[in-house]
């Protein structure tokens, strides 16, 4: 409610359009009212409103991370369908506090100590966090000074829930001097370390990368020789660019991935696979994580591939499998090991293998990355 009433206020006059979304959960009976008082609130305003419905609703596991991504993919497709290229979300230094917390809880190195940026992409969408220096008891300051009504979650309060034990913790450290003001400012000063790291692990990219059969390849000579947290990061990055996943994978499992890249091991991490050759180190997709992923030829197959080119009449694109790979009979050749190749993408009519352009059977068909070599070394510089 705040952000609204600032962002009404900080363009008035401007030839800015604003336009506000909520999005229902749908986690509790009262969510869907309150949905509907906050548009209300916005066309009083002027601000064109849409409530958003998670349709899809949680799965086991992570209730609150669940809803987050989800409520992240639904703004950013709303924002896309309404030519918004700006989406502004309202996390406060609190926020930002309690996320340092709970990644200190997971023993995180620097990235994850950087808190969240004030500004990122987020399929095709620039996220903007305006309010990450501003407390929550200066907005409900500022919302009382206007005698601005609000309303309050009451899952903030639930234990359950991580960041609610967070938030409860960081009551007990005020005395210490480790408010919210204060540890925002830490993840500031740890995102500017963070700045200077990701220069670093893109000079090493640039000395010692390549992308090849939609996988990263990097030397594993030089990969030895890194400073073992620029040879962390740069995994990391391989790792998310190549599975696509909008958030690092926690540490330790990363750092087992870490040990098998420098001691000729492999490992399995986020989706992904590392694997080692007598002198290169590739990360690919995971078979698994590729499992059951299907399109029609000329669609893009798991947000990474395009294939196109031969008769689509009864083909869709699917894995190639390891049973696939042994109907590729030059897959040898492609210099690519077969690992790598067992996940990349394959036409397939009905059991029929059609084709496997990666693995040397293009048979007139093509497979073509979404996102190029140039793409990779400019994702390391980005957050």
């Amino acid at each position: 409610m705040a952000l609204l009433h600032l962002m009404k206020d900080a363009f008035a006059g401007e030839p800015v359009e604003l336009m506000a979304a909520t999005v229902d959960h749908g986690l509790r009976p009262e969510s869907a009212a309150e949905a509907s008082w906050v548009g209300e609130a916005a066309s009083e305003l002027g601000i064109a409103h849409e409530v958003i419905q998670w349709e899809d609703g949680p799965g086991k596991g992570n209730l609150q991370k669940q809803a987050r991504e989800a409520r992240y993919d639904l703004l950013c497709a709303w924002a896309r369908r309404n030519g918004i290229t700006t989406l502004c979300v309202a996390h406060t230094a609190d926020d930002q506090a309690e996320t340092l917390l709970m990644r200190m809880a997971r023993a995180s190195g620097v990235s994850g100590l950087s808190g969240m940026p004030a500004r990122r992409v987020h399929k095709g969408v620039t996220l903007v966090r305006p309010l990450l220096e501003v407390t929550r008891t200066e907005l409900r300051q500022y919302l009382l000074e206007r005698g601005i009504e609000w309303c309050e979650d009451p899952s903030n309060s639930d234990l359950r829930y991580e960041r609610v034990r967070a938030r409860r913790a960081l009551a007990d450290l005020a005395p210490l001097g480790l408010t919210p003001t204060v540890l925002s400012r830490v993840a500031e000063n740890m995102n500017k370390a963070r700045e200077a790291l990701d220069w670093y692990v893109f000079l090493a990219a640039r000395d010692m990368a390549h992308v090849q059969a939609g996988a990263v390849v990097l030397c594993q000579r030089k990969f030895r020789t890194l400073p073992s947290e620029t040879g962390y990061r740069l995994l990391v990055k391989a790792i998310q660019w190549v599975s696509g996943a909008p958030y690092p994978p926690r540490r330790v499992p990363m750092e087992i991935a870490v040990l098998a890249a420098r001691g000729g091991g492999a490992a399995t991490v986020s989706g992904c696979h590392l694997l080692t050759t007598s002198k290169q180190i590739w990360i690919c997709r995971e078979a698994k994580a590729v499992t059951g992923v299907t399109s029609l030829p000329g669609q893009i197959w798991d947000d990474r591939w395009k294939v196109f080119g031969g008769d689509a009449k009864g083909c869709e694109v699917r894995p190639l499998g390891r049973e696939g790979l042994f109907d590729c009979p030059s897959w040898r050749t492609t210099g690519v090991p077969g690992t790598v190749l067992e996940s990349s993408p394959a036409v397939w009519r009905g059991a029929e293998l059609a084709a496997a352009p990666v693995a040397g059977m293009g048979n007139g068909w093509t497979a073509e990355p979404v996102a190029n070599e140039e793409e990779f070394f400019a994702s390391l510089l980005s957050h």
